[in-house]
């Protein structure tokens, strides 16, 4: 569009009045967000993803970022965990759970025999919330489709949606955390074990019960041994 309006300007024909600046920010715009889209479905990699992505502006989370947290882990991995969106740790870093939450996941996946190189680690957002509230729908609608793309990307055996906005966003804004976790769930034909998220598990330590056999469930399910005294 911004090579077709400076051919009309060159060629002296009547135009409304168009700065270069409006040009240069139109060309930016449609390059961040619905041309870019058109080609999702072909992205063949997590590394033509991310750079497919770029410097996202799709959603207003942009605004206060430092960086986008895209996701880490292995590309062939049987298993992905998909949190809610980074805290103030990813965003300085730009990797996904590597502050106390994100340790004490560590924690889980080596309980597992597993390390964090043999699964994906994501969330359903990739710019951190202000002051980590929730992402409001809008934002969870802007980032969705490249989660999807990463899913389908890996096509891992199983999926562990971590917390109650990770379950809300791929079983559907119905689902309760307190009701669905620890049951067995399906997301493009994956098969999903929502449990709680890790920052919960350090506010409620009661909960670790639940979550390791939840665990469990996915461990059996992978062929993993599990230990009895788990």
């Amino acid at each position: 569009l911004k090579g077709i309006l400076e051919a009309h300007r060159d060629m002296g024909l009547d135009l409304p009045p168009i700065s270069n600046h409006h040009l240069d920010s139109l060309q930016a715009k449609t390059q961040d967000t619905g041309a870019s889209r058109g080609g999702l479905d072909d992205v063949a990699s997590l590394e033509e993803l991310r750079s497919f992505m770029g410097e996202c502006r799709r959603c207003k989370l942009h605004e206060g970022r430092s960086h986008l947290v895209f996701g880490e882990g292995s590309p062939r991995s049987e298993m992905v965990f998909v949190g809610e969106g980074p805290g103030r740790d990813e965003d300085i870093v730009g990797r996904p759970f590597v502050g106390e939450a994100g340790r004490l996941l560590t924690r889980i996946i080596r309980a597992m025999g597993l390390s964090r190189e043999d699964v994906y680690i994501c969330n359903v957002v990739k710019c951190r919330p202000p002051k980590n509230r929730d992402p409001e729908k809008d934002e969870i609608e802007a980032c969705i489709p490249f989660l999807k793309r990463q899913l389908a990307i890996i096509r891992p055996g199983i999926i562990c949606a971590l917390g109650r906005i990770a379950g809300q966003s791929l079983l559907g804004e119905n689902f309760k955390i307190t009701e669905k976790c620890g049951k067995w769930h399906s997301y493009m034909g994956i098969p999903v074990m929502p449990t709680y998220h890790p920052a919960y598990l350090l506010r409620n330590p009661s909960a670790k019960r639940q979550v390791w056999e939840d665990v469990q469930k996915i461990m059996r399910r992978l062929g993993l041994e599990v230990k009895r005294n788990g």
